[in-house]
């Protein structure tokens, strides 16, 4: 592996020093003198498995072989990459499909390259053994949940949840645990893990099994970014996606190198995530079509949902919010 070329990113991931290269396409380290064009990813969360196609792709030079210098700014609960990269401070982000349309609809226009996840591996976690069945099988019950997140805007729409005592998730499990009938949000790549190992065994309810699965995880870019810089765009959903394929291969290997670039996560904890994750990122209409892959039909799926709960204030094309072309053919 490439060890030089990460240490190199990690730098500058540390440091956060670099500017994004936000002039047009050729101008300043354009490729067309054969230098490198300077390019900024901001994560939609600290660096975990869930970008381990980015982090293949720098361990293994795949950016820079496309002439991309790539700098990587990590998220966190504090960070918006929308608002980031609407502002010209990133080139690419990555976001939940979800997040992509309400940003649009507040005249932010984004366009997504690349579905990471196909669906969303979030959930509801409650103590193993609690009779939770359903999601009307929240009514009575505490339920830590982060307010304005709209699949929860989704679920009171087509569930009567009126008996739910609703208070807000603050990122941790402390009083979940010491409450066995109340219930959390979670991440079936996450959070199971991390209380299976504190010997306090959990069930989840998939937010999916509503009909609410929107791709998660998803690159994006501004339209004018993408208009201005098509074939910065091209080479880097190249190589995010031949990184995915690495990952595929070698996650164990790429983990260490997450850990490095995220101390504060385990190597065991992010070989869990990248074992729950496969089936959403190689999976489903993946499997056929492509790590990356995106219909119009799940897109207008999204669009129809967050209407009829009031979170657009009118309806736009899919066109409109997504594109195929620099995605493999199939």
């Amino acid at each position: 592996m490439k060890r030089s070329s990460f240490v190199g990113a990690s730098l500058m991931i540390a440091t956060g020093v670099l500017l994004a290269g936000c002039g047009e396409e050729g101008s300043a380290l354009g490729a067309a003198d054969g230098s490198h064009e300077d390019v900024k990813l901001v994560l939609n969360w600290f660096p975990k498995s869930q970008h381990g196609g980015v982090y293949a792709g720098i361990e293994e030079g795949l950016f820079e072989e496309q002439q991309i210098e790539l700098t990587v700014e990590p998220g966190g609960p504090q960070v918006s990459p929308i608002q980031i990269v609407a502002a010209g401070d990133a080139d690419f982000g990555l976001a939940h499909a979800d997040q992509l349309v309400i940003a649009r609809n507040q005249g932010i226009e984004l366009v997504a390259l690349a579905a990471t996840m196909q669906g969303s591996p979030q959930a509801f976690m409650y103590h193993e053994g609690t009779e939770i069945n359903d999601f009307e099988d929240l009514n009575g019950r505490e339920v830590f949940i982060q307010p304005g997140i709209t699949y929860w805007d989704f679920l009171k729409n087509e569930y009567d949840l009126s008996g739910v005592n609703e208070l807000a998730y603050n990122g941790q499990n402390v009083t979940f645990i010491e409450k066995q009938e109340s219930v959390t949000q979670a991440f079936v790549t996450s959070e199971p893990f991390f209380l299976e190992r504190e010997g306090i065994p959990t069930e989840t309810l998939l937010v999916s099994e509503s009909g609410y699965d929107p791709y998660n995880v998803v690159l994006f870019v501004t339209k004018d970014y993408l208009n201005e810089h098509a074939s910065v765009v091209e080479k880097f959903v190249d190589s995010y996606l031949e990184g995915w394929k690495l990952y595929e291969e070698n996650y164990e290997e790429i983990n260490e190198v997450i850990t490095a670039a995220n101390p504060n996560i385990a190597l065991e904890e992010l070989n869990y995530e990248a074992e729950t994750q496969y089936e959403y990122i190689y999976g489903f209409d993946a499997a056929s079509q492509g790590t990356g892959y995106m219909t119009a039909d799940k897109w207008r799926t999204l669009i129809d949902q967050l209407l009829e709960i009031n979170l657009l204030d009118e309806d736009f094309e899919t066109e409109d919010i997504f594109t195929t072309e620099f995605l493999p053919e199939t």
